[in-house]
C-alpha cells in the first residue's frame, strides 16, 4: 500500500483492511475514530467500536516535522525505530510500555493499545496529583532497559548488532540542534518570553557555560552507552495511581543513560517551578513541592540500587566479564567500578537535565507546565529559577556526589 497521510475517516478503512487486527477490534462494527497527536512529530488517532469497550491507537509518521510545518522535511523512518524499541521495553520492563498489535512500514505507522485510561503525566503534575507508584514504575524501567542494553550484560556483539538497528540519525539531529546548539544562539525557531530577553543573552554570552554545553553534546553524540528513549519527559508517560506507560521512544538511539535519567528529573523541577505561580496558597505549594523533591530523590535511590543489583546478578557483558574479577579482593574492586559507573550516571544526569532544562526556557519548544501560566511576570519567575538550575547543573555536575546535591541546587535557588 502506497503511503498516505491518515486522516479520522480513512484510517478506519485502513484498518478494516488489516485482517490481523480482529482480536482487537471488531472490524465489522461501527468505529468511531479521533486524532489526538500533540502537534509536534506524528499523527495519532484513537479508535474505538461505538458498542464496545475494544479501542485502540494509530500512530503515523509524517514526512515532515509537524511542529514546523511542510517547510521542515523529516524521515518516516522513525516509526520503525519507535515500533523497535516499543518491543525491546516490552521485552525488558514488561507492563511499562504499551503493547504493539501492528506495524506497517509502507504506510510508516504503528497500532498499538489504547492508553485512555491512563493520563499523560504533565497536566496532573500541574493540578498537584500524586503518582505513589511513580518512582518505583520508571526507576524499574531506566534500570531494566538501560543496564540490559549496555556493555555490562551485553556481549560485544550482542550490543554491536543492536546498537546497527537503532542508527537514528534524523532524530538524533533533531536533538543535537534543539536540545544542545540552536537555543544558545541565534536561530530562527527560537522562542522565549520577552521579559527573559536579558536572561537569554546572558546564557549565550556565558562561555563557561557554553563549554560545558559543548561538553554535553560531545557526551550525547558519541556516548553510546545504552539504547535510550531520548525524549523521556512527563508528556511522554502516562499513568495513574496503579499503572506507568512510558510511550513515544521514536527517538531511541545508542547514547548516554543519564540523558534519560536527566530527563526525568529536570521534568519534575519544572513542574516543582511551575507551583510558584499555579499554587499561590504557600501551604500547599510548599506541600506539593516537597513531594516532587522526595519524588526525585526516590527515583534516582531506586534507579541506582535496581541498576546495580541487575549487575550484580547478570554479569555477563564482555566490558569487565566476571572471571576478571576473580581473585582476593577482586569483590571490592568489582563493586568500587560499580559506584563509579553510577558516579559517572549521575554526573551525566545533572548535564544533560540542565541543558534540557535551559533549552525548555529559549527554544523551540516549552514545556505546558511552564507555558499554561498566562501572567507572563508569574511566568518569568518560574523560567529564572530554571536557567539558573539548569545552568548551575550543567556546570556544577562534577561537584555532584549525590541526588541531595541535585535537590540542594533546586532548594537554593528556590529560596
Amino acid at each position: 500500500m502506497a503511503y498516505r497521510a491518515l486522516d479520522p475517516h480513512s484510517v478506519i478503512d485502513y484498518l478494516r483492511a488489516t485482517p490481523s487486527l480482529a482480536n482487537v477490534l471488531d472490524l465489522d462494527a461501527p468505529m468511531h475514530a479521533r486524532e489526538v497527536g500533540d502537534g509536534n512529530l506524528n499523527l495519532v488517532f484513537i479508535v474505538e467500536n461505538g458498542a464496545s469497550d475494544k479501542s485502540l491507537v494509530v500512530k503515523q509518521a509524517l514526512p515532515y516535522l509537524r511542529v514546523a510545518g511542510e517547510s521542515w522535511p523529516l524521515t518516516r523512518e522513525r516509526m520503525r525505530f519507535e515500533t523497535q524499541a516499543l518491543l525491546k521495553h516490552n521485552e525488558l520492563a514488561p507492563g511499562l510500555a504499551p503493547q504493539v498489535y501492528h506495524y506497517d512500514e509502507e504506510m510508516s505507522l504503528v497500532v498499538m493499545e489504547n492508553l485512555s485510561h491512563l493520563e499523560v503525566m504533565r497536566k496532573p503534575l500541574v493540578a498537584r496529583k500524586r503518582f505513589p507508584r511513580f518512582a518505583d514504575h520508571i526507576s524499574t524501567f531506566l534500570a531494566r532497559t538501560l543496564f540490559f542494553t549496555s556493555d555490562f550484560y551485553l556481549t560485544g556483539l550482542e550490543k554491536k548488532e543492536l546498537q546497527a538497528k537503532f542508527i537514528n540519525p534524523h532524530l538524533c539531529k533533531i536533538q543535537e540542534d534543539f536540545v544542545f546548539t540552536n537555543p544558545f544562539m541565534d536561530s530562527p525557531e527560537n522562542r522565549w518570553n520577552p521579559l527573559l530577553d536579558a536572561e537569554v543573552q546572558a546564557v549565550r554570552r556565558n562561555s563557561a557555560l557554553k563549554l560545558a554545553l559543548a561538553e554535553m553534546k560531545a557526551s550525547y553524540m558519541t556516548h553510546a552507552e545504552a539504547l535510550i528513549h531520548s525524549d523521556l519527559h512527563t508528556g511522554s508517560i502516562m499513568a495513574n495511581e496503579e499503572l506507568t506507560k512510558v510511550i513515544d521512544p521514536e527517538f531511541a538511539f545508542y547514547g548516554p543513560m543519564g540523558f534519560d535519567v536527566g530527563a526525568v528529573l529536570e521534568n519534575l523541577v519544572l513542574n516543582y517551578l511551575s507551583h510558584f505561580a499555579h499554587t499561590p496558597d504557600p501551604e500547599v505549594r510548599r506541600d506539593y513541592q516537597a513531594y516532587l523533591l522526595d519524588l526525585i530523590r526516590d527515583i534516582w535511590t531506586q534507579f541506582a540500587a535496581k541498576f546495580e543489583a541487575l549487575w550484580v546478578e547478570n554479569n555477563r557483558g564482555e566490558l569487565m566479564p566476571a572471571k576478571y574479577w576473580d581473585y582476593p579482593g577482586g569483590d571490592e574492586a568489582f563493586a568500587e567500578f560499580r559506584r563509579r559507573t553510577l558516579a559517572h550516571i549521575l554526573r551525566e544526569t545533572a548535564g544533560h537535565g540542565g541543558a534540557k532544562m535551559l533549552r525548555r526556557m529559549m527554544g523551540i519548544v516549552s514545556v505546558w507546565d511552564i507555558t499554561s501560566i498566562a501572567d507572563l511576570e508569574q511566568r518569568a519567575v518560574a523560567e529564572r529559577l530554571a536557567i539558573r538550575i539548569g545552568s548551575r547543573w550543567v556546570m556544577e555536575r562534577h561537584s555532584i556526589h549525590s541526588v541531595d546535591d541535585l535537590i540542594g541546587i533546586v532548594r537554593e535557588e528556590a529560596e
